[in-house]
């Protein structure tokens, strides 16, 4: 798996396929991270037909991930979704192919919704998420591993596993899975975790390496008002190396041995966050990296335990679809956690 991929999640579908060809073409992108939710499979496949298609690389030069959504969970399920996949993105195999979060949702029919996305029915009169307590991880893990024996999938994995899920899976695992895709940047180093997985020989990827914008806008950055990319004291390492905020956040995750997929439209910021292998950060730089976590944890799923607590939630509260409805009661929720 190459250690710096092209994350395709918010690519706007007009722009994926243009986005991951010139990224193929132009910038050496090798490693392209999809999936169902992201909902532009089909245009990210455009971009890969193409440039095969031209010559500029064979299907064998490329690492494509994707992931199978939460309302796949059940056995029987697993198989159709990760072709639907497969055609949308006019592939006969992943690379890798990874359980996006160790949540189920109820069933929705490709036929009804497509990418289903969090709400059960969102035209019902109070739309909610809605649990599957009958898709348990063993029989979704034994669906995924049968992908491998069919070929669909050189490796599986998973997405958003702490050590607890990580060290179930193992207990039952025929297949172990190659690697685990979790956030991890300075505000959320995720050491516990990562150490663990390199000891089980799992690798791990880090996704939102750069943090994200998201959290400023719904104020769960501590009242600090900024982002990685903005901040003074990753810029004051960044100019001792002569590198971009961005280089320095990528590297700090890929000289640990940790693989990152930012997500860019710009191809000018590709080119930079490609550009991170010839420099290496000084143990104090990576220090100082790390302190962050201390003081400064703004992720959402880790501050969710993501089996109790989202059962409690998602049983309680009813999410409404109107953008400041959902955004207050987003903001609630954030506060009672």
């Amino acid at each position: 798996m190459p250690m710096v991929g092209l994350g395709t999640w918010k690519i706007p579908r007009e722009e994926a396929q243009n986005v991951v060809y010139e990224a193929i073409k132009v910038h050496g992108v090798r490693h392209i991270d999809c999936a169902c939710d992201y909902g532009n499979e089909k245009e990210v496949g455009l971009g890969i037909k193409q440039a095969i298609d031209e010559g500029v690389v064979t299907r064998e030069d490329l690492w494509i991930t994707s992931k199978l959504w939460n309302t796949y969970h059940r056995y029987e399920h697993v198989l159709p979704a990760a072709q639907k996949s497969l055609s949308d993105l006019q592939l006969s195999h992943f690379d890798l192919y990874m359980i996006h979060f160790p949540i189920s949702l109820k069933f929705v029919p490709f036929e009804e919704r497509y990418p289903p996305e969090w709400i059960h029915d969102p035209k019902a009169e109070m739309p909610r998420l809605e649990l599957d307590f009958g898709a348990p991880t063993h029989m979704t893990w034994k669906a995924m591993e049968e992908l491998v024996d069919q070929g669909l999938s050189r490796f599986i994995g998973v997405c958003n596993f702490n050590v607890q899920h990580v060290m179930d899976l193992l207990s039952y695992a025929r297949i172990k899975p190659y690697a685990n895709q979790v956030e991890l940047h300075p505000y959320l180093s995720q050491l516990p975790l990562v150490d663990f997985c390199q000891r089980q020989e799992i690798k791990v990827t880090a996704f939102s390496p750069f943090g994200s914008a998201s959290y400023v806008v719904f104020g769960m950055d501590y009242g600090l008002n900024r982002g990685l990319l903005d901040d003074a004291t990753v810029r004051g390492i960044a100019d001792k190396y002569g590198r971009t905020n961005a280089q320095v956040l990528l590297r700090w995750s890929t000289q640990r041995g940790i693989a990152v997929i930012p997500k860019t439209s710009n191809l000018n910021h590709l080119a930079e966050n490609m550009n991170v292998h010839d420099f290496t950060l000084s143990e104090e730089d990576v220090s100082m990296l790390f302190s962050y976590c201390l003081s400064a944890n703004t992720s959402l799923l880790y501050r969710w335990t993501l089996s109790l607590v989202l059962t409690r939630i998602f049983a309680s509260i009813t999410l409404v679809s109107s953008a400041s409805s959902w955004e207050k009661r987003f903001q609630s929720l954030i506060k009672c956690l």
